[in-house]
């Protein structure tokens, strides 16, 4: 389908629409009075129900959906396959703690079977910040170590061990002090570049020739582990150059640290691959897995080898709802759609056609700084002048709005607020995803 095929495609499914809506409103003034405010700050639009990549609210109005409720609906809304397999997981048994189910063994082994052949065994958890802190608490106990490196701008989850290994203020402000042991070093972000390098080149490069010196400085003498995300999603969708991430587990490994991939937000095809520890053929000692494993449900996993969780006594480390059969039978339909539908490959493609895009919109508008991502996770960031790259978090949150009366549902991360995120599910179609991006051009034309 040809551009001017898919802007008349969304001229007929998409009109500019009054956000919120007299529905929406009213139970927004209902959450404003019992809800508190520490929630994600979003388009004021409440949901209703969805199928694919489109979601109604409860006024009755369609939106194309960019977010995937943060990159968590890798399958779509609603998907029939793991629809199904809720409602007859749900009428068989719910929750039964820490009893094993043919649904969580079996889950566990078909993780381990899609790792790297170093990691034999998964542990089954509820949220991404739970996967994170069990890794910190078991890399800290099987090393007898407290120190963990990571990276500034990483987000790691918001309990106070993730929140401690976190490259930014945004978790931790007024929180008063973190766990002790956290060692921060420049993560390769070349756009806003730490070292104030010429060449992307040589901010990797300095990134790694300079943790010996980070260590050397702040350490004292007691580091045990490393965790990164392969993507830094918190801060804007950054990514580290090719081959960048594989140096940094060699130097981890040479250390004998364990290196410890935070692959909440990235696994289950979200970059074009099952896992994005498939690009640069890392061997991590564990992987932390959420959001995408469950595409709704409540659902994460640590999986790592099993030298590693000897060192966990029986029920040292038992989660009431990890692993639970809902949770299960929904990750194993996830699977399912993964390998059937072919959805790793449809970001893949999918995401090149929607580079060229963007990168083509960055060309027309002075406003749009930075393109970059991988498969279905794209930062667009936003700023008052090329020149002097400073961050124009106003103008991003008026382009959410501006496309959300378009029609187009977006949400907003980087560590100063001016950056869209791009991650619709994995199930979007190019006709689709070029209706988005119209919609997109619209709204800057409009604000510009």
């Amino acid at each position: 389908m040809g551009d001017t095929q898919m802007v008349e495609a969304g001229a007929k499914r998409l009109t500019r629409r009054e956000i919120p809506g007299p529905r929406s409103a009213e139970l927004l003034e209902i959450s404003n009075s019992y809800e508190p405010p520490c929630m994600a700050d979003q388009v004021p639009v409440v949901w209703d129900h969805g199928e694919g990549v489109w979601v109604w609210d409860v006024d009755g109005n369609e939106f194309l959906d960019f977010t995937s409720g943060v990159l968590v609906t890798n399958l779509g809304h609603s998907h029939p396959h793991h629809v199904e397999a809720i409602q007859n997981q749900a009428s068989r048994l719910m929750n039964c703690y820490s009893f094993p189910t043919p649904e969580r063994v079996t889950l566990s082994k078909r993780l381990t079977d899609l790792m790297p052949d170093n990691i034999d065994q998964s542990f089954l958890l509820t949220t991404g910040a739970e996967a994170t802190e069990a890794a910190i608490r078991i890399a800290k106990r099987f090393t007898g170590k407290h120190e963990i490196l990571s990276f500034y701008g990483g987000f790691h989850g918001r309990t106070y061990g993730p929140m401690s290994v976190a490259g930014s203020m945004k978790t931790k402000r007024e929180f008063g002090p973190q766990l002790p042991g956290g060692i921060l070093a420049p993560f390769p972000y070349f756009y806003r570049d730490f070292y104030n390098s010429e060449t992307e080149e040589e901010c990797a490069e300095k990134c790694i020739e300079n943790l010996d010196r980070i260590v050397e400085s702040t350490s004292s003498g007691d580091l045990g582990a490393v965790i990164i995300e392969p993507y830094q999603g918190g801060s804007g969708f950054i990514f580290p150059p090719e081959g960048w991430l594989k140096r940094l587990e060699n130097w981890a490994h040479d250390r004998d640290l364990i290196f410890i991939l935070d692959e909440v937000q990235s696994s289950f095809g979200r970059t074009g691959k099952l896992f994005a520890l498939e690009w640069d053929d890392l061997r991590p000692n564990m992987v932390c897995l959420g959001k995408g494993i469950g595409s709704g449900m409540p659902a994460s996993a640590l999986a790592g080898e099993s030298q590693i969780f000897q060192c966990m006594g029986t029920g040292e480390m038992s989660s009431t709802c990890g692993g639970n059969p809902m949770a299960s039978a929904a990750s194993h339909a996830v699977l399912d759609v993964m390998e059937e539908d072919g959805l790793p490959e449809n970001a893949l493609k999918v995401g090149e056609y929607m580079m060229g895009r963007f990168e083509e919109l960055q060309k027309k508008h002075v406003c749009l700084g930075d393109v970059r991502g991988r498969g279905l996770v794209i930062g667009l960031e936003f700023v008052e002048d090329r020149e002097s790259k400073t961050p124009a978090a106003d103008l991003t949150s008026r382009v959410l709005l501006k496309a959300g009366e378009l029609g187009l549902l977006l949400g907003k991360v980087g560590m100063y607020g001016n950056v869209v995120r791009i991650a619709p599910p994995l199930v979007v179609t190019e006709e689709e995803a070029g209706i988005g991006i119209d919609i997109i051009d619209a709204a800057l034309k409009e604000l510009s």
